[in-house]
């Protein structure tokens, strides 16, 4: 069997070029383009445990360590029900609790109007809270127009 020669032109590297940026994962790439800066408590292992979750899922995080949260939720306006251990912001939205990187990923996807999402509270198997059977759980989103579910989850997988 004969093999020909295929010289490059400029048109086919551009296009094996373009063929690998399209390569590259969505998400990871997306992920890169932003920073988290986590409000945290310097002793709390599960908020270390969450932001070790959003640097495997591709995010950039800056963790500012704080004993005074509830002044960073109040300056921040997170309604006291969904309060949990941390309080994160990225790309002008805030994060409160153990949401999973996929909500994240869908809220900067979306960009809902809206100032941010929440997991109340500390549910088992939510990213940082692994241990035990995990429990279903939900995201909220919430601003302006009040409260109301974003996504559910089991763990940090997305269910219903």
């Amino acid at each position: 069997m004969k093999h020909e020669a295929y010289p490059l032109t400029r048109r086919s590297v551009l296009s094996l070029v373009t063929a690998g940026m399209l390569a590259v994962p969505v998400a990871a790439a997306f992920a890169e383009e932003v920073i988290v800066r986590v409000h945290k408590d310097p002793n709390c292992g599960c908020c270390s445990g969450w932001v070790q979750h959003l640097r495997d899922a591709g995010y950039a995080v800056k963790v500012d360590e704080t004993s005074d949260l509830e002044s960073v939720r109040a300056h921040l306006h997170v309604p006291a029900n969904l309060a949990a251990c941390h309080t994160a912001e990225v790309a002008g939205y805030v994060v409160e609790g153990h949401v999973p990187a996929a909500a994240i990923r869908r809220l900067l996807l979306e960009r809902p109007n809206a100032l941010g999402v929440a997991v109340p509270g500390m549910p088992t198997g939510s990213p940082g809270m692994e241990g035990g059977r995990p429990v279903p759980y939900s995201v909220v989103l919430f601003g302006a127009d009040g409260q109301r579910p974003f996504m559910r989850f089991v763990g940090d997988r997305a269910v219903g």
